[in-house]
């Protein structure tokens, strides 16, 4: 079993992500496994070594180790940019141009035959088997995606919702549309593409993360049918709230892990909050 936690330092972290990691941690732990730490870095614009730093520091406090080197996304462009030029050549990805006002302004003059109003209308879909040049993201021709399946796609929930999961195609289609894969930034791939590359690249068995995140399991079940790597089981797990029932976010400062550290308590104790 190998189970990883995956943060983006771009704030500290909190109960919530205590919760995961402790989660990921105690079953490979149990199973004899291996816990992996990954930094998804691909932020740019909000990702602070200082973060990265405090994470490495909540983390072992939290009495969690991991093997070294550590994966960051910053490290591997060029693998993201070999995958995204393997779709484009497949026909199943495409440069776009579009910028969010080019978007709106398109989904607000819909016509015949245009994608529904919440999704991306294909404005750039002409330019199949083209690169992507400066300023261009790229984006995945859904539906030529999918006409590549031969047969049921299934994934193994274990958290919340339990069971064997099968994919909707029309579902899929009509929910999410031509996703981005890779963003402006050339080689900087969006999450969908990183996160099933690299829990493909580090042997994941058992993917770990919260409610939040189920919802784009399915894209993640199709991208690897289409890149033909292994399907790791899920466990989506509840999310930490507060005294309002909202998720916590990094903003919430006030549930830091090293705020609660630095006021005295203890890991156990960090547990006992979660429900652990």
């Amino acid at each position: 079993m190998r189970t990883r936690f995956a943060p983006s330092p771009t704030g500290l972290l909190h109960l919530g992500h205590a919760y995961s990691a402790l989660l990921a941690w105690d079953r490979a732990q149990a199973e004899g496994g291996v816990f992996l730490l990954r930094i998804e870095d691909n932020d740019t614009q909000r990702c602070r070594p200082e973060y990265e730093a405090a994470c490495y520091e909540d983390l072992r406090w939290l009495g969690l180790s991991w093997p070294e080197p550590v994966m960051r996304l910053s490290d591997r462009r060029e693998t993201y940019q070999a995958v995204i030029h393997d779709l484009i050549d497949r026909g199943l990805a495409y440069p776009c141009a579009c910028t969010r006002r080019d978007i709106q302004e398109a989904l607000s003059a819909p016509q015949e035959g245009v994608a529904a109003p919440h999704l991306y209308p294909g404005t750039c879909r002409h330019r199949k088997g083209e690169y992507p040049q400066e300023g261009d993201a790229v984006r995945l021709d859904m539906a030529a995606a999918l006409g590549t399946i031969q047969h049921p796609l299934t994934r193994e929930e274990t958290g919340l919702g339990a069971g064997q999961h099968v994919l909707d195609p029309a579902r899929l289609l009509q929910d999410h549309g031509d996703i981005v894969l890779m963003r402006k930034d050339i080689g900087t791939a969006a999450y969908h593409l990183s996160v099933v590359v690299d829990d493909a690249e580090q042997g994941i068995t058992d993917v770990i993360r919260g409610a939040d995140l189920a919802e784009a399991t399915m894209l993640h079940r199709l991208l690897q049918a289409v890149l033909e790597l292994p399907t790791p089981r899920y466990h989506h797990h509840r999310l930490i709230r507060d005294e309002n029932g909202k998720r916590l976010a990094k903003r919430d400062d006030a549930r830091a892990i090293s705020l609660y550290r630095h006021e005295g308590a203890s890991p156990a104790q960090i547990r006992a909050m979660v429900g652990l």
